[in-house]
């Protein structure tokens, strides 16, 4: 016995908000970034249809295409935009892409050494304050 496939239509809203949740905006965030409300974008997510104009829009708040908010999918098949340069290369078919001009893993464990730096340097702060409470409370 053949099952066949169910295509269900492409629910525009529902990609932009996996998008957004994907890459950690809130919907507030987005709101303030395209000068609107919050409950305006949760209205757009709910809307099964989203006009070409807000997609670009949104694409261009979230820095992706609007072709890849429209072929997100929830594997994560889709190239993301991160950067703003002249690196665009041409996907064929499935739209366009660009590529990082970095490393993401360096990029992120440099972000965890300036953390762990500014961590002690806090740390060292603390420790000075308490040895001057303890000086104050000798004298």
């Amino acid at each position: 016995m053949e099952t066949a496939e169910r295509k269900r239509p492409i629910h525009l809203g529902d990609h932009v908000r996996r998008m957004r949740t994907a890459l950690g905006v809130k919907q507030s965030a987005l709101a303030t970034e395209l000068g609107t409300t919050q409950q305006n974008i949760s209205r757009i997510e709910q809307e099964e249809d989203v006009d070409d104009t807000t997609l670009e829009k949104i694409g261009k708040a979230l820095g992706v295409s609007a072709e890849a908010i429209k072929n997100f999918t929830e594997d994560g098949g889709v190239f993301i935009q991160t950067l703003n340069d002249s690196s665009v290369g041409n996907s064929g078919p499935g739209g366009t892409f660009s590529q990082c001009t970095f490393n993401p893993l360096d990029k992120l464990l440099e972000v965890i050494e300036e953390n762990k730096k500014l961590y002690e340097r806090l740390l060292a702060s603390e420790r000075e304050k308490v040895e001057i409470l303890r000086q104050q409370q000798q004298a």
